[in-house]
């Protein structure tokens, strides 16, 4: 009989991809593959380490793993894996622990499953996560997560991902593009571009920092690829997001009108402390000229609360600059303390309550401005890509520009797309239409 395994992944959109990877990595050598919700013979946890919540559901998700099978052997991979190895491997039914370059090779690690006394540790310096592994995961039938860069060479000061991930490299673009394809060919209608930086694509392109491509080339290429119905830009610094990106993208045949720009402050003074390579000015400029060129853009943004030495008079500051900015939604952070980055010994430490009623007040501006957003696209005319989820009754989709939709279940829908007409917002938020033209598939 086949032996299982199952995968658990925290975190990130790149996570999920390199989880997808590593997953096909155990199919190739005869493993099954079931959800982490059954029993299996072997539970592979893919760890983060961006926040301390991350950390902690790590413990939670090994008893979770336990009660489907006491006896499974456990593997932790992923950041946590990388930044805390003996962390790790000290938690209770945890058997190995592989750190940034061991994870792709984690077969290599395995024999007969038997389980450990205490968790083994193969952990690298990160100095030596200096080579590209590409990789893609199909999350559903209707988009694909495909990295395209991986690690990271800035230096904010309250980020482990560069301890976590090394340096900044990239895919070539002949596999990204080959990746593409193959991702086209499956069916799949929609892919998000993702990486740790990806505006930085083309270093370390060939283990070097030579750049013979840039983001530019990245998205002028893939939107020559025949097959694909729709691109999207994950993450990027808005440093990075250069106009004649913005320009192409407005013009685009594939690249939809959707941007998702980190800030974490709107205090110019706290982004000097952040070490962020922008001030507020830049981003300002940034979100302007993708609204002059394109008013449906959707736009969303990372911001972090409760950074040391964040005033009340900061948090004011970012609430009313990004009250006033054209942005759609937010995602909030509430700052954590990470070992060995430098804001974890900067004073001015904001107390635990005031960082949570200080996230509290952003997640409710950002439920404001989704609302404005989305009253601002009824009457539009616009295609949806439906999902393939039935949840309680209704079908959800996105429109190019990331309005979420939903209809009654309809099975037929399901990876389709379709061009409607917005109509109204449903009490949950979400937003009705009608069918303009049933099917615009290609």
């Amino acid at each position: 009989m086949k032996k299982k395994v199952a995968f658990y992944t925290l975190g990130c959109k790149l996570n999920f991809s390199e989880t997808s990877t590593i997953a096909r990595n155990f199919t190739d050598e005869g493993f099954e593959r079931v959800d982490f919700t059954e029993r299996a013979d072997m539970y592979v946890i893919n760890t983060c380490s961006v926040t301390d919540n991350a950390d902690k559901k790590f413990k939670t998700i090994v008893k979770q793993a336990q009660k489907n099978n006491e006896d499974a052997f456990i593997a932790a991979v992923g950041c946590y894996a990388q930044l805390k190895p003996e962390e790790l491997a000290d938690v209770d039914g945890v058997d190995l622990v592989l750190g940034a370059t061991e994870k792709f090779k984690i077969t290599d690690y395995i024999n007969d499953l038997t389980k450990n006394d205490h968790g083994e540790i193969h952990s690298c310096e990160i100095e030596d996560a200096d080579f590209y592994v590409g990789s893609y995961a199909i999350g559903d039938r209707t988009r694909a997560f495909l990295k395209v860069q991986d690690g990271c060479d800035y230096k904010c000061t309250y980020c482990t991902i560069p301890l976590a991930r090394g340096i900044s490299r990239s895919d070539t673009l002949q596999n990204v593009l080959q990746n593409a394809k193959d991702i086209s060919a499956q069916g799949i209608k929609e892919i998000v571009l993702t990486g740790v930086n990806i505006g930085d694509y083309g270093k370390g392109e060939f283990g070097n920092k030579r750049h013979e491509h840039t983001f530019l080339d990245l998205v002028q290429a893939l939107d020559n690829v025949s097959g694909i119905h729709r691109l999207r830009i994950s993450s990027i610094e808005p440093n990075l997001l250069k106009d004649e990106t913005i320009d192409f993208v407005a013009q685009s045949n594939t690249f939809v009108p959707h941007f998702h720009i980190p800030l974490q402050s709107g205090s110019d003074r706290l982004l000097k402390l952040m070490k962020r390579r922008y001030m507020t000015k830049l981003y300002t400029e940034r979100i302007e000229r993708i609204k002059t060129i394109m008013p449906n853009c959707c736009i969303g943004v990372d911001v972090i609360v409760g950074f040391p030495g964040e005033t009340e008079e900061h948090f004011l500051e970012t609430y009313h600059y990004l009250n006033n900015l054209d942005i759609s939604y937010l995602h909030v952070f509430t700052y954590s303390e990470r070992d060995n980055t430098p804001a974890a010994n900067m004073e001015g430490v904001v107390p635990k309550k005031v960082r949570s009623k200080r996230s509290k007040m952003l997640r409710g501006l950002s439920v404001k401005k989704r609302r404005a957003f989305y009253e601002s696209q009824l009457g539009n005319e616009l295609t949806v890509l439906f999902e393939g989820e039935n949840k309680e009754g209704y079908i959800h989709g996105f429109t190019e520009n990331y309005v979420k939709v939903k209809s009654p279940w309809d099975p037929d829908l399901v990876n389709t797309l379709h061009e409607v007409r917005l109509t109204e917002i449903a009490n949950d938020g979400l937003v009705r239409f009608e069918f303009i033209k049933q099917s615009v598939e290609v």
